[in-house]
Order: structure tokens, then sequence, then C-alpha cells
């Protein structure tokens, strides 16, 4: 059976924690800021984690990760 392939494009987004967590980056801190509050600026500017629901498909895209 072949090697899986990382989807390279979710690979420059999503890092692995030590603790088998995978980290993201908040969405909305592009354009249109001007209505976004000081606050919710620099909340968005501070990394996430990624939902437990969602780390089957995760780990399925980044096998190597």
């Amino acid at each position: 059976m072949p090697k899986m392939k990382t989807k390279r494009g979710a690979a420059k987004r999503f890092k692995m924690t030590g603790t088998g967590q995978i980290k993201r980056s908040k969405a909305f801190t592009s354009h249109i800021l001007t209505k976004k509050s000081t606050k919710r600026k620099r909340n968005l500017r501070k990394s996430g984690l990624v939902d437990s629901t969602d780390l089957k498909g995760m780990r399925r895209i980044l096998p190597y990760l």
C-alpha cells in the first residue's frame, strides 16, 4: 500500500502541540476590521485548538503531523 499524502494546504495552517492537540489560527482577521472592536481583534490574534469533533478528519488529512 502506498504512503498517504498530506494535504499541503492544511499542513501550512495547522501545527501539532506537545499533548497531541492541533493548533489553529482564528478566522476573520484579514479585512473589514473597522467595525470590529479592539478587544475582539486582540482576541483573534491568539491561537485556538481544533475541536475534538473535528480531530478524526484532521488526522486523515494530516497523517504525519
